[in-house]
């Protein structure tokens, strides 16, 4: 997990200069939940990871997953009604009031005293925390670290210019012994982190929809892999 390129290889988007130089704001973000363009999500939760959820938490029992750009995941409660602590970060407060609602949970809210602005949402059954705040900020709240994390679609939404800065990010917060799985389309990070992990490639499928003809391409790769600290 360090510095990272593009989503898409060159010869997957000839156009890789709009890809180096995308930048989306927090603002814009937030706007996306505002005007339901959140097609990112998946109601059912991520297939691929219901598959290879055993491989994940190899049996162990209690542990601390962080979710990155967590958005309303279902896959938050999948973690959770296994007896882990789960913890989230999320730029859009309503992304999270959703979530709670949605999962029928009750929840509380209070400031965050380390980031001026922030917020953290917290279950009645406290095994759940999701933070409203950038990812960037989250260290300032002294969250602690982490035993698993569940990378599905954070890296790619980050912009390219912030990836080293987020990998360091995702590094400061693993405990000795952790794994990372991540989820991403037509990219190969085993060009890079090869001195920090074993990296495993779990599984790789045809995720084309209708919806990405309007992209200008003809095919989608969703490929899922797993980081295991050496």
């Amino acid at each position: 997990m360090a510095n990272t390129g593009a989503v898409l290889d060159a010869e997957e988007n000839p156009n890789t200069e709009v890809q180096k130089n995308r930048v989306l704001t927090l603002e814009e973000w937030q706007e996306k939940w505002v005007n339901h363009k959140i097609a990112f999500h998946q109601e059912r939760g991520h297939q691929l990871l219901k598959k290879h959820l055993d491989t994940f938490l190899k049996g162990a029992k209690e542990l601390r997953v962080f979710f990155p750009l967590c958005g309303k995941a279902v896959e938050m409660k999948w973690f959770a009604d296994r007896g882990h602590s789960v913890v989230g970060v999320e730029i859009s407060e309503l992304g999270i009031r959703e979530f709670f609602m949605e999962q029928n949970l009750s929840y509380s809210e209070e400031q965050i005293m380390e980031i001026p602005g922030a917020k953290v949402f917290k279950s009645s059954s406290g095994n759940i925390s999701l933070y409203c705040c950038s990812l960037f900020d989250l260290p300032r709240a002294n969250i602690g670290k982490f035993d698993r994390i569940w990378d599905r679609g954070a890296l790619v939404a980050i912009n390219p210019g912030d990836r080293k800065r987020y990998a360091d990010t995702m590094l400061s917060l693993t405990r000795t012994g952790f794994q990372y799985l991540l989820s991403v389309f037509s990219y190969d990070p085993t060009k890079h982190a090869g001195s920090v992990c074993n990296i495993h490639c779990l599984e790789k499928v045809d995720a084309f929809e209708e919806g990405h003809k309007s992209w200008g391409i003809d095919y989608i790769i969703e490929k899922l892999y797993l980081f295991i600290e050496k």
